[in-house]
């Protein structure tokens, strides 16, 4: 497992090459109320990638079908997982699992998230925060399992449009839900007496 140093580096899948992209760079911080932050920096030919423009923020569905940027979040020990979806829109989606691609029974209710996004010349550097209690955190002292990862959509590459990035891929194809890619590990944190 990974510890939680920033910034850590994706690394594109073998079958997807992205020569337009140069590095993604993602990291993750868990507070001790709950809140998650993630942070992404791609660096790259960016007036040959294809980023979604600002829309309203809102929960919106098939986000990874674009350039986006992604986290998969796990309890150890624990087969139910959390996928979140970040486009530099704005809009974001989140799911829950129960188990490997299998829903959870109950969907949860999710807060939104607050996003960052910023294109520059050379780069685009997206924050996403997920407040408190999104993921019933704040009482939880086991550690967390997480999956950074980012699709990116290119204009004019012919061999295919999409490229398939994250901390580690562990099979042939590009597939975020796989666990064993879950390798950053983040703690609980310290609580402080009388703080927060």
């Amino acid at each position: 497992m990974l510890p939680g140093d920033l910034p850590l580096t994706l690394l594109c899948h073998p079958a997807t090459p992205a020569p337009v992209v140069r590095t993604i760079e993602a990291g993750a911080t868990r507070r001790a109320d709950g809140t998650l932050s993630f942070h992404y920096c791609l660096r790259g030919d960016i007036v040959r990638l294809l980023i979604p423009t600002p829309d309203p923020a809102g929960r919106t569905d098939g986000l990874w079908e674009h350039t986006c940027f992604e986290a998969f979040v796990g309890l150890a020990g624990q087969t139910a997982y959390t996928e979140f979806n970040f486009s530099p829109s704005g809009q974001w989606a989140t799911y829950a699992f129960a188990d490997y691609r299998q829903p959870a029974a109950e969907p949860e209710v999710f807060a939104p998230p607050q996003i960052t996004a910023r294109v520059f010349a050379g780069r685009i550097e997206l924050e996403a925060v997920v407040p408190p209690g999104t993921l019933d955190l704040s009482a939880s002292e086991a550690r967390l399992q997480i999956g950074l990862c980012a699709v990116v959509e290119a204009r004019d590459l012919i061999d295919g449009r999409h490229s398939y990035w994250a901390l580690r891929h562990a099979a042939d194809r590009p597939d975020f839900h796989d666990r064993r890619g879950f390798v950053l590990e983040l703690a609980a944190p310290r609580r402080t007496p009388g703080g927060d």
